[in-house]
């Protein structure tokens, strides 16, 4: 079983920045894939960005290229999703997911493993 607790989230100002964590138990990780989704009100959820753990490819979606970056600490068994440059659509519930593969997906029922979610709120 893998548990995984996010934090880091808050409220920030248009162009700010804010680091999540995503802090993992139960299970090594060398063959998964770690990713963080987020749902904004109303609509469905969404893939952000993927690792895997032990290989390093990094994934992302369109919209954060260049402003989100994604990693992981070996040591601490913690995923990170650094975010700069945010923007109000980036507001939504951060959730940090695993899947036992070691290529990424980005559809939600590919993740067997889901943490509780981390509030980003960014205004403008």
């Amino acid at each position: 079983q893998v548990q995984l607790v996010e934090s880091g989230g808050g409220l920030v100002q248009a162009g700010g920045s804010l680091r999540l964590s995503c802090a993992v138990s139960g299970r090594t990780l060398t063959r998964y894939i770690m990713g963080w989704f987020r749902q904004a009100p109303g609509k469905e959820r969404e893939f952000v960005a993927a690792i895997n753990w032990s290989r390093g490819n990094i994934y992302y979606t369109d919209s954060v290229k260049g402003r989100f970056t994604i990693s992981r600490d070996n040591a601490k068994n913690t995923v990170y999703l650094q975010m700069n440059n945010l923007e109000p659509e980036d507001t939504a519930v951060y959730y940090c997911a695993a899947r036992a593969a070691l290529q990424p997906d980005t559809q939600t029922y590919e993740y067997g493993y889901w943490g509780q979610g981390t509030q980003v709120t960014v205004s403008s």
